[in-house]
């Protein structure tokens, strides 16, 4: 996996990527990887031991190793285990999955855990799911089947946010992976960095954040920071984010057959879950699919503390089928869907089943608002409404009729009588004419109850630059996917504005935003 030519503009991508890499993306053949170096702690806990991981550039990657209690089943008749590799999230160290790494071990795996280079006590700096963190998986398994009792044809990889991620790049990168398992992880860095053309500055801040206090960064990787905020070389940051993401790997992915698990949230702050529905629709593995509500990595918290969690468990017995050969009864391929508010499952055979058919709602009238204000709409607050969504089921929640008119276009449906059962992405089409060349059109659709209450379903943003001021262009917007029941008598509301925290929007203040009828196209079943 070669790394490109570097512009500074491409240093931009380095943190805008790094940035959405989160709690948690080339192309030449994998580099070769050198016999690694070994030291292992002096005291072993019984199946748990420290390891020291030297990779082919003299980095030393921090691990724990978890290996089954004497008479295990799992093993072949060699004695050998399959082989679970796991690489900790965004700002975590391998301590993280303990709880896991000794349910796996105890459930016939041997684990081995390592801290992502440039975090913790791991050498070498954050490589944002570079090169070198590509590498590193290939030298993690090396060192497992040379000091334990690991069976080469029986690998795979489990992964949350950040580890979630690189487990999908092992996949493409290391044909000796049978099975993965990513659990809030990404599919395509340049959508989650930036989708519709708008920069996600909010998620890309709070990475930074954890980042700083567990991480060294490099000067370059402080430099594209500062670019991406500064919203500098943007397409260098697009072409960075690209070598980065999976789905640029498919062909390697489906051609190396590994079994694919993915585990995302509907409200995933980094990560949004439009991403791996359609890396998912990609894939010709055997593939799952797994979406509930929730935000990044809210999940699988319960997991990480050692309780039973739905996303772990699965997750497991993914593995269990593909490693042990074991049933893992209730997790054929296919897709599996938790729906908000109501906590219902769905399963289906692919993706394109979920809707059955399309609504198509109008909504009418012309609205003009003035541009780079708030209207009291949101997507929400990064790491907390999708929690709060899913402990509580209550979204980012409104009052539709005190919403700033001046700030925003606000419309709404007739009352649906029989309520309607949303799944998929929505698609919203509409025109603009702006005062300003650039800007950025936010649109949100809102469960409205009788009392005017809106719950958000679903929003999205998207930008546009080098249009003629006071002429009139086409805009689509498409909204991230769902699965939504709008309950009986409450009505939709579309809410187009040009300013949400969330988003490093690009509409100057103070100009003047005419938002056209919009079409809603709407997937339902």
């Amino acid at each position: 996996m070669a790394r490109p030519r570097r512009s500074g503009g491409q240093r931009a991508v380095s943190v805008a990527l790094a940035a959405a890499l989160a709690l948690g993306a080339g192309a030449a053949a994998r580099p070769a990887v050198a016999a690694p170096a070994v030291s292992t702690a002096a005291s072993a806990l019984g199946g748990f031991r420290l390891a020291s991981i030297t990779a082919s550039d003299g980095v030393v990657l921090k691990a724990d190793v978890f290996t089954p209690p004497a008479g295990t089943p799992g093993a072949d008749a060699r004695g050998r285990y399959p082989v679970v590799v796991q690489p900790a999230s965004w700002g975590q160290n391998d301590l993280e999955y303990v709880a896991q790494g000794h349910r796996f071990a105890a459930a016939g795996y041997v684990v081995v855990t390592y801290t992502v280079r440039g975090f913790w006590g791991s050498g070498g700096q954050v490589d944002v799911a570079g090169p070198k963190d590509v590498a590193d998986i290939s030298t993690v398994i090396d060192w497992a089947l040379a000091h334990t009792a690991a069976d080469p044809d029986r690998v795979g990889m489990i992964g949350l946010s950040l580890g979630g991620g690189l487990t999908l790049l092992g996949a493409a990168f290391d044909p000796r992976i049978k099975a993965v398992a990513s659990l809030s992880g990404w599919a395509d860095l340049t959508d989650a960095l930036y989708s519709g053309r708008t920069r996600h500055t909010a998620a890309a801040t709070r990475l930074a954040d954890i980042e700083r206090l567990t991480g060294r960064k490099s000067p370059e990787f402080a430099e594209v920071l500062d670019d991406l905020f500064a919203d500098r070389d943007l397409p260098d940051v697009i072409a960075w984010a690209d070598v980065r993401s999976p789905a640029g790997y498919l062909d390697r992915i489906n051609a190396n057959g590994a079994a694919i698990y993915l585990a995302n949230g509907w409200s995933d702050s980094f990560f949004n879950p439009g991403q791996m529905t359609d890396f998912y629709q990609r894939l010709t593995v055997p593939k799952r699919l797994e979406l509930r509500p929730g935000d990044h990595a809210s999940q699988e918290f319960t997991g990480l503390l050692g309780f039973s969690d739905a996303t772990w468990d699965n997750a497991r017995g993914w593995l269990d089928q593909h490693l042990m050969g074991t049933a893992g009864a209730g997790l054929p391929p296919g897709v599996d869907l938790e729906v908000r508010p109501t906590g219902a499952h769905e399963a289906y055979p692919d993706w394109r089943s979920v809707s059955s058919r399309t609504e198509q709602p109008a909504f009418g009238g012309t609205a003009t608002v003035r541009g780079g204000e708030t209207s009291g709409a949101s997507g929400g607050t990064v790491l907390l409404s999708g929690m709060v969504d899913q402990w509580l089921h209550q979204p980012p929640t409104v009052a539709v009729p005190l919403l700033d008119r001046s700030a925003a276009a606000v419309r709404q449906s007739e009352p649906y009588g029989q309520g309607l059962r949303v799944r998929g992405a929505a698609r919203v089409h509409t025109t603009v004419t702006s005062s300003a060349p650039q800007g950025t059109a936010i649109a949100y659709l809102y469960d409205v109850d009788a009392l005017g209450v809106g719950r958000l379903v679903t929003h999205a943003p998207q930008s546009w630059t080098g249009r003629p001021a006071g002429q009139p262009f086409p805009l689509d917007v498409t909204l991230f996917p769902t699965a939504y029941d709008l309950p009986a008598g409450h009505r939709l509301a579309l809410v187009l504005g040009t300013r949400d925290d969330l988003y490093g929007a690009e509409t100057p203040p103070g100009s003047a935003v005419t938002f056209g009828p919009a079409d809603v196209s709407l997937p339902v079943r």
